[in-house]
């Protein structure tokens, strides 16, 4: 059901707000906290399901709520914006890279059986693409799935998987075909987590501290057949099709961090004092300020943008070559908040607890996953013909 200007404009205030309250009580306050802890409380899924907030975007019928990319990116902009936890963000709504395709390709009772105890935060969703031997070549991938009477056996390893200790469901890319080592050959499947011979390794790093990340091994793992995600060999072009919702979302949330290093840079900068002044008396450090808002500002245009012709079903070559480009421009954005803030906070910028010092290590991880910069460079070149 299409909305007039007003009516979007009045749900995007009301969802914005309501984001905004959960990050700001139920993130904010411990993200310092769960970071020190390695991980943050399942019943905080349970909490973001209440609020319709893991739902957004999927069918009513499997318990979500349908909403355009003009709600949707707000959202998740506020979300990082208030709750200014990396971690939380990449666990809390890793179902969003995973379930996608389940609902792209998946049978209805598999939708049903995994989609919907996901989006009622019951259950906690993964998706597993990149191997220890190569990440952004996925057409390369080398974990096996060979067709045995009902079931497929997998056998193989991924690295870097966000909720990897935790999920209850794997989202999977697998080969399919052995004859054929290039993208034909790579298929979908849905992985339960419990399945015997599958183990997990806790990974340790730079930042998303919170965030459980995992490398998987399936030594002759055995799942139903009907756990095939369409039919085999079609999951290299769902997987890139995939992707453009997730640098999407990455930079629409790295905007959102960018505002929360400002934030905090500006409110210290408004109560610090140095040498008979606060801070921001000082031009130098309102430069700095201006800076970070005229980054933020382009880049939420062209987010704007581009989220404008998704809703409008343009999404050919040029829209995805955008698409790269904007997840570039956006994660530069918060770089340079990130560092600007650091610098403008001092010392206290260097310090666990601090807003800027958080998403400063954050960082570098979204200018990597979800497709590197030098891949969206190129990506974008080839879309363009250049």
């Amino acid at each position: 059901m299409s909305m007039s200007a007003e009516e979007l404009q009045e749900a995007r205030t009301q969802l914005v707000d309501t984001v905004a309250r959960f990050a700001k009580t139920e993130i904010a306050p411990h993200a310092t906290e769960w970071d020190a802890a390695g991980e943050f409380p399942r019943l905080l899924y349970r909490r973001a399901a209440d609020l319709g907030l893991l739902g957004l975007g999927y069918p009513e019928a499997l318990g979500g709520t349908p909403a355009p990319y003009a709600l949707r990116m707000p959202a998740w902009r506020a979300l990082c914006r208030y709750g200014a936890s990396g971690g939380v963000q990449a666990s809390l709504f890793s179902h969003n890279i995973a379930l996608p395709l389940v609902l792209a390709l998946g049978s209805d009772a598999v939708q049903q059986e995994v989609i919907s105890p996901v989006l009622a935060g019951e259950r906690i969703a993964a998706l597993a693409i990149t191997e220890p031997g190569g990440g952004s070549d996925v057409a390369a991938l080398k974990t096996t799935a060979r067709r045995e009477g009902d079931e497929y056996v997998i056998d193989g390893e991924k690295v870097f998987i966000t909720s990897g200790m935790r999920a209850d469901w794997f989202t999977l890319a697998v080969r399919t075909d052995p004859a054929n080592k290039g993208a034909g050959g790579i298929s979908l499947i849905v992985v339960p987590g419990d399945t015997p011979s599958l183990s997990r390794t806790r990974l340790d790093k730079m930042g998303w501290l919170c965030s459980d990340t995992a490398h998987l091994r399936f030594d002759g793992v055995r799942v139903p057949a009907r756990y095939l995600l369409g039919s085999e060999g079609a999951g290299f072009k769902a997987i890139m099709g995939n992707f453009n919702g997730e640098r999407l979302g990455l930079a629409a949330g790295a905007i959102g961090f960018a505002e929360a290093c400002l934030d905090e840079a500006l409110s210290w900068a408004r109560q610090r004092t140095a040498f008979g002044q606060p801070l921001v008396q000082h031009q130098v450090i309102r430069h700095k300020l201006v800076d970070m808002r005229q980054r933020i500002c382009a880049t939420s245009a062209w987010l704007d943008a581009v989220a404008a012709r998704a809703d409008a079903g343009n999404t050919g070559a040029d829209w995805v070559a955008e698409v790269c480009t904007l997840k570039n421009q956006a994660t530069q954005t918060m770089q340079f908040c990130a560092d600007a803030g650091v610098q403008i906070l001092g010392g206290m910028g260097y310090m666990r607890g601090t807003v800027c010092e958080r998403i400063y290590r954050e960082v570098k991880v979204i200018t990597i996953g979800g497709g590197t910069e030098e891949i969206m460079k190129e990506l974008a070149a080839r879309q363009w013909g250049f």
